[in-house]
């Protein structure tokens, strides 16, 4: 899957329940490949259709993508009372398993019906992290399990309802998030397992190479590549991602404004589209930062057309 050819690699968030004018201005000159929402931009069901709306129109194409994290449990921006709250991935492990994947299929059938009827166009779930004992908290129940078996069916039944109810899944975090031992928001973790302990993280993400959306892992890999976090590492995505798990569909970068990542935003974007991201995301809805990204994308696409050229 590519992006228009007049998008710009770039998804960004907005700062509030509607746009100012120096978003609008900014959005209908960058023409980002899409926006992505958070509870900051959500009051009730007539104001956030209102919203999508609005993003919608400061933007060429017909069908812009409206992303959202709508895991379930602590990542969920859409809440009662308005919509369905889930629980979290690993409250739905429950009883056979059997069981577990229809609880898996109708709690994930049931947020692709929510988010259709808003407008929304792609959820960043399911999870396929693995639950790691003495790993950061950042994942724990957001995680379906620590079997690598138990995460990739579980993943592929919410990758399938998603998908039948209308909805882009976006697997994360690409190549394996679980083993983490800090929280990528706060700082850069580095996971010093061999290539042989990565495999069972690996897992999940190869079974469910089919997924047509992937978002990357702010991490260090030491065993494959020691001085870049995989978002920017040529070699965890050209020799892992895309060769060794198979996924050959839209790579997103996880949010530039972690930090796990330094540098400029400037810097961030373009280093993370060079290592072969197909796009960049940007939370926060900060003006200044959002400018700063689109000097990195512009940067990148001005030298992707001189290589082609």
């Amino acid at each position: 899957m590519l992006f228009s050819s007049s998008s710009s690699p770039a998804i960004f968030g907005c700062s509030g329940y509607t746009l100012t004018s120096a978003e609008k201005v900014f959005f209908k000159k960058n023409n980002p490949l899409g926006f992505i929402l958070f509870k900051r931009n959500i009051q009730d069901r007539k104001q956030l259709k209102s919203l999508i709306e609005e993003l919608k129109s400061t933007l060429q194409q017909a069908n812009p993508l409206i992303l959202i994290d709508q895991e379930g449990g602590r990542v969920a921006r859409l809440t009662s009372p308005h919509w369905f709250h889930p629980p979290a991935s690993m409250q739905l492990v429950k009883g056979s398993f059997e069981d577990s994947k229809k609880q898996v299929y109708e709690t994930y059938a049931r947020i692709a019906k929510d988010l259709k009827e808003m407008g929304i166009t792609a959820n960043c779930a399911p999870v396929l992290d693995l639950d790691v004992a003495d790993a950061d908290p950042i994942m724990g129940d957001r995680t379906f399990s620590d079997d690598p078996h138990i995460v990739s069916e579980l993943g592929a039944v919410a990758i399938n309802a998603l998908q039948k109810g209308g909805i882009i899944p976006i697997m994360k975090h690409i190549p394996g998030h679980g083993a983490a031992t800090c929280d990528s928001h706060e700082a850069l973790p580095v996971i010093t397992l061999s290539s042989q302990e990565l495999q069972p993280h690996f897992k999940p993400f190869k079974v469910n190479a089919h997924c047509p959306w992937a978002m990357t892992a702010h991490i260090i890999y030491a065993a494959i590549d020691p001085h870049h976090p995989a978002t920017q590492s040529p070699l965890v995505i050209q020799d892992i991602i895309r060769k060794q798990l198979g996924f050959q569909g839209f790579l997103m970068s996880d949010d530039l404004g972690m930090k796990a990542l330094t540098g400029s935003f400037e810097q961030r974007a373009q280093t993370s589209l060079e290592a072969g991201c197909d796009a960049v995301l940007h939370c926060s809805g900060i003006m200044e930062e959002m400018f700063e990204v689109m000097k990195g994308v512009l940067a990148f696409s001005s030298l992707s057309q001189q290589q082609e050229f």
